[in-house]
């Protein structure tokens, strides 16, 4: 998780949600990847997804069978879909997304009986850390929109 966290600060610095995602395979990081959708102008383009492609591609497939991803934030319903599909052994999250979150927040797509593929989740890793990114980003970015108002 503390490599999510790095990546979840470049994103931040980068003025991107700040999210952070790595992809782990016996021990090793074989993928990753940070928030890149207003680089990217991608919707798509989630710390979660790009991990996922990082690994398919390392691996040279898109089953990452025995493979656990670490991300600073819960995953919305297009990477928890994604996850599913890829076939991620166990999902570790930082903090769970109350607004958003499609893995035991608001959806919990890890653990729909009804898909072929289940992801065992644990939550609450370095959640102190995970929240203090998140807030810190959001609290700046509110200030720079009453400055931006007030010029």
């Amino acid at each position: 998780m503390a490599e999510a966290l790095a990546l979840a600060k470049e994103a931040g610095k980068r003025g991107e949600v700040p999210v952070g995602a790595v992809i782990e395979k016996d021990g090793l990081i074989i993928g990753t990847g940070y928030n890149l959708t207003e680089t990217l102008k991608d919707p798509t383009a989630h710390a979660e997804i790009l991990a996922i492609r990082d690994a398919a591609s390392k691996l040279g497939g898109w089953r990452l069978l025995d493979c656990n991803m670490y991300v600073t934030c819960e995953p919305c319903a297009m990477c928890a879909g994604a996850l599913v599909l890829a076939r991620i052994k166990k999902l570790v999250i930082g903090v769970m997304d109350p607004k958003s979150g499609a893995c035991g927040s608001v959806f919990n797509v890890p653990g729909e009986r009804r898909l072929n593929h289940f992801i065992e989740v644990e939550t609450g890793i370095l959640a102190d850390e995970c929240q203090a990114i998140m807030k810190s980003f959001f609290k700046e970015k509110r200030k720079k929109s009453t400055e931006d108002v007030n010029i």
